[in-house]
């Protein structure tokens, strides 16, 4: 949905709420220009809804006397797929700045649909609940979401304004080449036309957003999510931890996700052992991954996480010793 087809619609909202509004009213509430008002007025009138002009000193806009948007017409299992879809984006970190959008679209879903259905979403809301916690990530704003993504759909090139995790700001330009959601935050992944390395940017880092003339080619292999991935893998940390572990990549990774470690097959044939590189901030969560591993591994580097390993081993064999209640 573009910016401005969900203004026009935003439009249509404040008129249902009834009563005669204004053109400086209006303008104020969609953060637009009057002429830009009297444009989506045209809209809706083209789309069928009766719109009323009102002139003179105290004029403006208003729906037809009698006028109700008709129900939503879906299905018990296309309401709830929407429903679903909302609250999933809302426990998941992944709605907009705006804390309450979700909750917003919710109600306004629900308010158009048939009494019957309303009654049992309203029913499941109520009642269900999830073993994810919710996540608390910062989300992007809205406008820049989208325009992020017109820019990546249309292939062209952005200039952003960018706080690193260091708090340091900068002004670049970035050629879009996708957006990812992973683990409740959005990401834009795309290269940096100076040098043509590709890049990944945090979108609630980005401050300032404005797209910029001419096109760009984007890899046939490019692969977005996996790019992220390796890029958050990547980064630089306190603790640059190296690992041998005897198991399968796929027994591993169940493990040690794609956006938490880097794993490498030996080409000398040793296929049985994975190179393992992981880098974090502390190193007291990763014996305990070890052990859940069950396999066996080897500590490269650092010799610290050898001694958490051995202290964990230690505390295991006292726990399993004790016959005390």
């Amino acid at each position: 949905m573009t910016t401005s087809t969900a203004r026009v619609l935003a439009l249509l909202e404040i008129l249902q709420g009834g009563g005669l509004r204004t053109v400086p009213d209006l303008a104020a509430r969609l953060g637009v220009d009057e002429r830009t008002v009297r444009r989506y007025v045209g809209h809706l009138l083209d789309l069928g809804v009766p719109v009323d002009s009102v002139r003179g000193r105290y004029g403006g806009y208003r729906l037809a006397p009698g006028y109700r948007m008709p129900p939503l017409m879906l299905t018990d299992e296309e309401a709830l797929a929407v429903v679903l879809g909302l609250l999933a984006g809302r426990k998941a970190g992944l709605v907009t700045s705006s804390a309450a959008a979700g909750e917003s679209a919710t109600s306004k879903l629900l308010r158009v649909l048939p009494a019957a259905l309303r009654r049992r979403l309203d029913a499941l809301l109520d009642t269900a609940d999830f073993t994810a916690p919710s996540r608390a990530a910062t989300a992007p704003e809205t406008g820049v979401l989208l325009e992020l993504a017109e820019a990546a759909l249309h292939r062209r090139p952005v200039a952003i304004g960018y706080t690193d995790r260091k708090g340091r700001g900068s002004t670049r330009t970035v050629l879009p080449y996708g957006l990812v959601a992973h683990a409740g935050r959005w990401y834009l992944t795309g290269a940096d036309p100076a040098d043509g390395e590709v890049r990944t940017f945090r979108l609630d880092r980005i401050a300032a957003l404005s797209v910029r003339s001419g096109s760009f080619d984007v890899p046939a292999d490019f692969d977005p999510a996996a790019t992220v991935l390796d890029g958050l893998a990547r980064t630089p940390w306190a603790h640059d931890v190296s690992l041998r572990i005897r198991g399968s990549v796929q027994h591993i990774r169940g493990h040690l996700p794609a956006g938490i470690a880097t794993l490498t097959t030996p080409p000398d044939g040793a296929a049985d052992w994975v190179h393992v590189r992981i880098r974090a901030e502390r190193l007291d969560w990763i014996p305990p991954v070890l052990a859940a591993l069950d396999r066996p591994f080897v500590v490269e580097h650092p010799a610290a996480l050898r001694d958490l390993v051995r202290a964990l081993a230690r505390r295991l064999d006292e726990y399993a010793g004790d016959d005390s209640p």
